[in-house]
């Protein structure tokens, strides 16, 4: 059997390379896929080669992912439970997908990954395979197999597996839209989480006495420019992740209901995301009417948990795509923020094709709205309200 393991160079995917050579016999071919996690590519190929694994592939998808994947949710204002803008969810779809791609290649009878029974990964793992590759075997060990964290050390060091065993108390899952921090002291939702645990965000009592003043030029949606200088989407997200986690902001801290109905405490940093989003939704305000705002708020939501729980390749998610695809065509102007420890706060926007008229918003001389309307308006908008406190319930006997 020949099997293509979906691997992050971490110990629940490395005990995973001598289990499938064990269990399955397997020749196992890692697949590695660059999100934006940041790691040494290199020391993770020799890793999976040490464990057993005959081959190696390494994916570069920055660029894929913040195109295909990063830009929808942008679009969408995606947040799940309004607070977490889906990064590893984002991520994991594109990931299965690469490594459908070399199980096809290499002649794969199975597919791997190394998520957990109780968490939210297999979902999106286990339904973009079956969609892209029905014909393949799906094999989670660290599922099937049901060890903690101790006893999975202790099988890695009777491989003689290079792993580092010291590794920090918190279990990261990394790339360019958000940072999942996890496990430790955070297990305790009274617990604030330590600074430690961040990588782009310090503690706002440490940020800059100077507030940082952003712009971001977005066309159809998307971003395009940041502070008048046109960048990829991929190199705006990690410029403002740099910035806005240098003045303390971008860390979401709540209570997350997973998808197999346990409640989590979740605490992820995303400064780019958080920025990008905020920002957007402010020129949508400036761009689209009150009626597309309250529907597409509907579809937000939707479109939110359809990617959280793992179905990216869904019908429906063409249809929420579509709509939203048509609800940007004016979303085009720019947006200035203040980043200043720990807040941001819209500035000003501007607006290619703005509904927001200063002639008919203003209260000054001048104004071209007729007041005078507003008498026989007013009367009709209440008027439901004003007959039924008229029609008082009767009283019998």
């Amino acid at each position: 059997m020949r099997v293509a393991l979906a691997y992050s160079g971490g110990l629940d995917t490395t005990v995973s390379i001598p289990w499938l050579i064990e269990k399955y016999g397997a020749e196992v071919i890692t697949v590695t896929v660059d999100v934006g996690q940041n790691e040494d590519f290199r020391e993770i190929k020799e890793r999976a080669l040490s464990a057993g694994a005959v081959g190696h592939f390494h994916i570069d998808a920055k660029d894929e992912f913040a195109d295909d994947y990063i830009r929808p949710c942008i679009l969408a204002n995606g947040l799940y439970e309004d607070e977490y803008p889906l990064g590893t969810a984002l991520a994991r779809p594109l990931i299965a997908s690469k490594v459908v791609d070399v199980a096809l290649r290499e002649d794969c009878d199975a597919i791997a990954h190394g998520c957990t029974g109780k968490g939210n990964d297999q979902l999106r793992f286990d339904t973009t395979i079956q969609v892209l590759a029905p014909q393949l075997k799906i094999i989670a060990p660290i599922r099937e197999w049901d060890l903690s964290r101790d006893e999975e050390i202790e099988y890695a060091r009777r491989k003689g597996l290079k792993l580092d065993f010291r590794q920090s108390r918190f279990s990261i899952d990394e790339n360019l839209w958000s940072r999942s921090i996890e496990a430790g002291e955070l297990e305790d939702p009274w617990r604030a989480p330590p600074y430690e645990a961040f990588k782009y965000v310090i503690d706002p009592k440490l940020a800059p006495d100077k507030e940082e003043i952003i712009e971001i030029e977005f066309e159809r949606g998307a971003p395009v420019a940041l502070n008048g200088r046109d960048m990829t989407l991929r190199r705006i997200v990690e410029e403002l992740n740099a910035t806005a986690g240098r003045t303390g902001f971008g860390i979401i801290d709540h209570i997350e209901d997973r998808a197999v109905g346990i409640k989590s405490r979740e605490v992820y940093e995303a400064p780019a995301a958080l920025t990008l989003l905020k920002a957007h939704r402010d020129l949508e305000k400036m761009t689209l009417n009150s009626k597309t705002l309250m529907f597409k708020a509907l579809v937000e939501r939707t479109w939110s948990q359809m990617v959280y729980q793992g179905f990216w390749l869904d019908p429906l998610m063409d249809a929420l795509n579509a709509f939203i695809a048509k609800s940007q065509e004016n979303v085009t102007g720019s947006v200035r923020i203040s980043l200043y420890k720990g807040s941001a706060r819209i500035l000003g926007r501007v607006a290619e094709n703005p509904l927001y008229s200063s002639e008919i918003a203003t209260y000054a001389k001048g104004s071209v709205f007729q007041q005078k309307a507003g008498e026989g308006f007013s009367k009709i908008w209440g008027l439901d309200t004003v007959i039924s406190a008229t029609r008082k319930p009767s009283r019998r006997g």
